[in-house]
């Protein structure tokens, strides 16, 4: 995110300079200096797009660099159709170690709840066996507490591997998904 904000900064930076440079020349006749004027504006635009698309490769390429596909694992949460539960907060853990914590919202478990999924987690892992530990908090439909855990295992190949995380039966039962 940090590459598009300093794009974003150069487009404006781009946008004053030009203005600038527009309005400190030779005064020209009113038809002149709009046609001038909207022909800087569309130069500017066409700054701007190609800047935006410069920001969006730099940004697929840094994705790319930092989570080669070969090593790449992302962890999805999902609940499922019909619960009624409040999901506080959720943990992930692979082979011991946290990886991912999330406290919910209010306006995140309506998403969730509508069939939203969220992905939790995106990092690198080698090929191999390992173990994903999954705990949630909440509350269920009946308004006591509840706390779960539960560990799975999961072979990671070449290419990237997706888990999804369902939570199901008012939070007591959770699922793993891979594709």
């Amino acid at each position: 995110m940090k590459s598009i904000f300093g794009v974003a900064r150069c487009a404006r930076s781009c946008t004053a300079l030009a203005l600038m440079t527009a309005l400190s020349g030779p005064a020209l006749g009113g038809d002149d200096a709009q046609r001038e004027m909207r022909s800087l504006d569309e130069q500017v635009q066409e700054v701007k797009s190609e800047v935006l698309s410069i920001a969006t490769e730099l940004d697929q390429l840094e994705e790319r660099l930092l989570y080669p596909s070969n090593t790449q694992v992302a962890v999805f949460v999902a609940l499922a159709e019909g619960e009624a539960f409040r999901l506080d907060s959720l943990q992930v853990s692979i082979d011991g170690e946290a990886v991912a914590r999330h406290v919910y919202s209010f306006k995140e478990l309506e998403a969730l709840k509508k069939g939203g999924v969220q992905r939790i987690y995106t990092g690198n892992v080698a090929a191999g066996a390992h173990r994903i530990e999954v705990s949630v908090a909440g509350i269920s439909a009946s308004g006591s507490d509840f706390a779960a855990s539960q560990s799975f295992d999961f072979d990671k190949g070449a290419p990237p591997e997706l888990l999804e995380i369902t939570l199901a039966s008012g939070g007591a039962e959770i699922r793993l998904g891979e594709s």
